[in-house]
């Protein structure tokens, strides 16, 4: 496996320009640049970030990272262009058959012509991990206990977040509900602070993510104990 040592530019210029020539001419004149200076490098800093941060993880085991594909699924999408404008990849919690899909994440990395950002939880959840999540977060002592995690990360600069949350308390849960907000969540992830950019270039970038990850993993490792 190869070292991180840093993306190539601290503005993503690869990316501004690709979403500005945004077509599969222009993208396969510029693939090698593309896998040599953005692909490559997101592999070696998602292999090596996952034996870093392994020792966190003492309850659940961490799944092989992934990159994902540049191209676009533009099959339901008004929006044609054939692709991505950013480089993302993931650490997944291990949970046998669902590949990456319905799992808690120990880090969300990208970089891009629009965002470069990092965090960690548990995106979207389905029927049944939704229905534990619910359960966990009315429970009292261990809704109490994520409350616990959520504001210690928050002091630390961490931001919790919902991609999409019900306007009430779910069917079966009071609105009165100490915790009806959390209840209404249909996912839970924490963003991480603002990376430095001038980190981008250097391998002390791989750090300051194991470092972020690992302040992390006890929000990462509730979600995953509780969603299981």
């Amino acid at each position: 496996m190869s070292t991180f040592s840093g993306f190539p530019d601290s503005d993503a210029k690869f990316f501004k320009t690709l979403a500005k020539k945004n077509t599969r001419e222009w993208f396969h004149a510029h693939k090698a640049e593309f896998e040599t200076e953005w692909n490559a490098p997101m592999k070696a800093l998602l292999g090596g970030l996952r034996e870093t941060i392994d020792a966190s993880y003492a309850r659940c085991d961490l799944g092989e990272p992934k990159v994902f594909r540049i191209n676009r699924d533009v099959r339901f999408s008004k929006d044609k262009a054939p692709y991505k404008t950013h480089v993302g990849g993931l650490i997944p919690i291990a949970r046998g058959g669902k590949g990456v899909t319905d799992v808690p994440m120990a880090l969300y990395f990208q970089v891009g012509a629009k965002d470069t950002f990092a965090g960690a939880g548990h995106y979207m959840m389905e029927k049944e991990s939704l229905e534990r999540f619910r359960a966990a977060v009315a429970d009292d002592k261990r809704g109490k206990e994520l409350e616990k995690i959520l504001a210690a990360l928050t002091k630390k600069g961490f931001t919790p977040r919902a991609y999409d949350r019900l306007k009430r308390a779910p069917k079966g849960y009071s609105p009165e509900h100490p915790r009806a907000e959390l209840l209404s969540y249909k996912g839970l992830t924490v963003m991480f602070p603002p990376i430095p950019k001038a980190l981008l270039t250097s391998p002390k970038l791989a750090k300051w993510l194991a470092d972020a990850c690992k302040v992390s993993a006890p929000f990462v490792d509730w979600l995953a104990i509780a969603t299981a």
